[in-house]
């Protein structure tokens, strides 16, 4: 049986793929383990996801990690996961050099713990002057968030004289978001079998192909990946043209 990796046309491999990464709460408790479980099982996922993206040569990589909604779950979850998301960071950052990836954050990260702040700018700073995969972590971000702070930019710049209101635009305001420096997402992946876009790249996804799959977070592989590249590129991209 081919692989869907050797199917997949390698002069039209989408620039940007951002993946919702969900179901790792039920793929747990399908499993019989608390939630947790679920977490650091993605985490393979994580690692493998990234490994797929790079050997085909995947521009950026943004895996929506935790958002400004998830400081509402329970208290022992969210501890669970920050100090998951540390020892991850601390973990893979010699395999991040090794594999030629840059990481990349965006999102409110000034709430994240000291520790787990401090690590992730250490972990950014050591792998900056890679040129491969950008792999971009979405860690307290939320789209309504990010766009609530590029209005309060632009209107700070308009009172302090340094923006006339004629010149906000499209580009004006894609300059004054978390992703300004990153291409929008071509594809974006959402597993687990929900089909919506839960508060995320809401701007940044106004063009891009979504692509939703049943298999839960910690079951996505590689093949699962790739068959996503593999869909993608049977569509018809217009743009609203």
């Amino acid at each position: 049986m081919s692989s869907f990796k050797e199917k997949i046309d390698k002069s039209r491999l989408p620039k940007h793929i951002a993946i919702i990464m969900d179901g790792n709460g039920r793929w747990a408790k399908e499993h019989g383990y608390d939630r947790i479980f679920g977490h650091q099982n993605g985490v393979t996922s994580v690692r493998e996801t990234t490994e797929a993206a790079a050997e085909i040569g995947i521009k950026y990589l943004t895996l929506y990690a935790f958002s400004t909604e998830n400081w509402s779950r329970p208290q022992s979850e969210v501890d669970a996961l920050m100090e998951l998301l540390i020892d991850t960071i601390e973990r893979e950052t010699p395999t991040l050099n090794k594999n030629n990836v840059r990481l990349l954050a965006i999102g409110d990260i000034s709430r994240l713990p000291g520790n787990a702040s401090e690590k992730l700018q250490r972990c950014i700073k050591q792998t900056s002057k890679n040129t491969g995969l950008g792999l971009v972590l979405a860690l307290s971000y939320s789209s309504r968030w990010e766009i609530t702070n590029a209005v309060k930019s632009i209107c700070k710049e308009v009172l302090d004289g340094n923006c006339k209101l004629e010149d906000i635009n499209d580009e004006l305001i894609t300059n004054h978001l978390t992703t300004k420096s990153i291409p929008d997402p071509d594809l974006m992946i959402r597993t687990s079998g929900e089909e919506r876009i839960s508060n995320f790249l809401l701007w940044q996804l106004a063009y891009t192909e979504l692509y939703f799959t049943k298999t839960h977070w910690p079951a996505f592989k590689k093949e699962c990946f790739y068959e996503a590249i593999y869909e993608f590129q049977q569509r018809e991209r217009r743009f609203g043209k």
